[in-house]
C-alpha cells in the first residue's frame, strides 16, 4: 500500500499535480475535484499519464504493457519509465 502511495505520488507530480495528504486533481473529471489518487487501479487515471508519456517521449516499454490490458503491468511500466526520466533529468 505505501509503496503504491509512493508511486502515485510520482506519476501525480510528473503530471504535474500537487500532492497533498495522498490526494490531487482528479483527472477523471479535470473539474478541480481533489481525489485520493487511483492510478494504481483506475485506468481512467492512468491512460492520461500513459498518453503523456507515448506522445512525449514515444515509449514503446509502455504500449507493450497496455496492449495487455493488464493494468499491473501497465502501472509499473508508468512508474519504470518516470523514474528513468526523472534520473535523465537530473544527469542535466
Amino acid at each position: 500500500m505505501y509503496k503504491d502511495m509512493k508511486n502515485n505520488k510520482l506519476i501525480a507530480e510528473f503530471m504535474g499535480y500537487k500532492v497533498k495528504h495522498n490526494k490531487c486533481y482528479s483527472p477523471k473529471y479535470n473539474d478541480g475535484t481533489i481525489a485520493p489518487m487511483q492510478y494504481h487501479k483506475s485506468w481512467d487515471w492512468l491512460m492520461p499519464v500513459i498518453d503523456k508519456c507515448y506522445q512525449e517521449h514515444m515509449s514503446k516499454h509502455i504500449s507493450d504493457a497496455v496492449m495487455t490490458c493488464n493494468i499491473d503491468k501497465a502501472y509499473k511500466a508508468v512508474v519504470e519509465f518516470i523514474n528513468e526520466y526523472n534520473t535523465k533529468e537530473d544527469e542535466q
